[in-house]
């Protein structure tokens, strides 16, 4: 099987791909690769300027945030279906809002970003469900970090007894 079939074979799996017409998944397909990583390999670091979106299919995948005076810290871990690298994707930002490594061997599509902004350009019926579905993902990310935050820095309530 060539590289591309394998690649729409494994978008087809994928629920929010089954809304693509066929030929907006072959589009998709044609500017990824299936690629094949291993824990503890670094995908990128936060503020890196790599351009390729991810989506993993197998294993998962941990990001994670420098905060100052506390180090690295991990707010999220991809598992199947959940992507990850769309800070690529947004047409200003274009650098890594967090870093991504490896927790378990696995799998991801890694797509191609200029490619895929050129892609959403050119047709913006594929354009609108793609940017659609990443607006619901840093909408995600975002709540998820916001009560991470929360908690780490929440001072603990003191309990008042009467004396």
């Amino acid at each position: 099987m060539n590289p591309i079939d394998e690649v729409t074979q494994e978008l087809q799996k994928i629920p929010w791909f089954q809304e693509l017409k066929p030929e907006h998944l072959r589009q998709f397909a044609e500017i990824s690769f299936l690629r094949h990583y291993k824990a503890g390999e670094v995908f990128f670091h936060e503020g890196d300027k790599q351009d390729y979106f991810y989506i993993v299919l197998s294993g998962r995948v941990a990001l994670d945030l420098f905060i100052p005076h506390r180090g690295k810290i991990r707010f999220y871990t991809c598992e199947q279906w959940d992507n990850f690298g769309w800070s690529s994707v947004t047409p200003v930002v274009r650098t890594r809002t967090a870093g991504a490594v490896g927790v378990v061997d696995g799998i991801v599509i890694a797509t191609d970003t200029d490619k895929l902004q050129a892609l959403c350009d050119r047709d913006h019926d594929i354009g609108y469900l793609f940017m659609r579905r990443m607006v619901n993902v840093i909408a995600s990310r975002l709540l998820v970090t916001r009560l991470q935050l929360l908690d780490m820095f929440a001072e603990p309530t003191e309990t008042k007894t009467d004396e």
